[in-house]
């Protein structure tokens, strides 16, 4: 399967429900929120991904780059977020932290920094729906696309088949038309694309296009 999810950081916030609405074709809505502490920039809060699960019943995957994560896990459940996705690096315990996301009774995911290692998690994967690899680092949109970190996607792809498990890699940073083939072909599930779609004259095209290369590269 492969999942398109445009990137509301790249929505004009101004007109963000009327953004959303373009982009009914997509599997995913990304709602990145930042604390300003865990990275050097703030976003968006429980009240704007309230008010986006309220103009859409697409599926919202929530990228926590937050400190103390598990400490806002009850807040952006109740304003609609559907994963949580929280970043290794913030949390103490991530085994934990995913089983209290099923407990409460949404998917749970980790994000992984360019330049933290994927090994030392690649045996805890049962624990987690989605595992968002960072090609860019956390913070800021419209970075360039890092593709050396394409290494962790394939050691993701072997680990995952040799489990049998059906754990969602997910990419984000820098993707568009020029990127998402080779992320494709590395083993990627999840495309999170920003100005690529947003930016865009028709969003809802530009979406199916970025499906089309990706489908294209996985057939290869």
């Amino acid at each position: 399967m492969i999942y398109i999810a445009p990137s509301i950081l790249a929505a004009d916030y101004a007109n963000l429900g009327a953004d959303v609405r373009k982009v009914p074709n997509a599997e995913l809505i990304h709602v990145d929120i930042m604390d300003g502490h865990f990275v050097p920039n703030l976003s968006f809060g429980p009240d704007v991904t309230k008010a986006v699960d309220g103009v859409t019943e697409q599926f919202l995957d929530m990228h926590l780059m937050i400190e103390r994560p598990e400490a806002w896990f009850e807040t952006y459940i109740k304003a609609g977020g559907d994963r949580l996705v929280f970043h290794i690096e913030a949390t103490d315990d991530h085994i934990a932290a995913a089983k209290k996301c099923h407990e409460l009774g949404v998917q749970s995911g980790f994000a992984i920094k360019p330049g933290t290692p994927i090994e030392p998690y690649l045996d805890d994967l049962e624990h987690f729906d989605e595992v968002m690899v960072m090609s860019v680092e956390p913070g800021f949109g419209g970075q360039k696309f890092m593709p050396e970190v394409l290494g962790k996607v394939m050691a993701l792809r072997d680990a995952i088949a040799q489990q049998g498990l059906d754990t969602i890699i997910g990419i984000d940073g820098g993707i568009g038309n020029a990127t998402i083939a080779q992320a494709a072909e590395a083993g990627v599930d999840a495309f999170v694309a920003g100005s690529a779609v947003f930016g865009a004259d028709n969003p809802a095209e530009a979406v199916d296009r970025l499906r089309e290369l990706a489908r294209e590269a996985k057939q290869a």
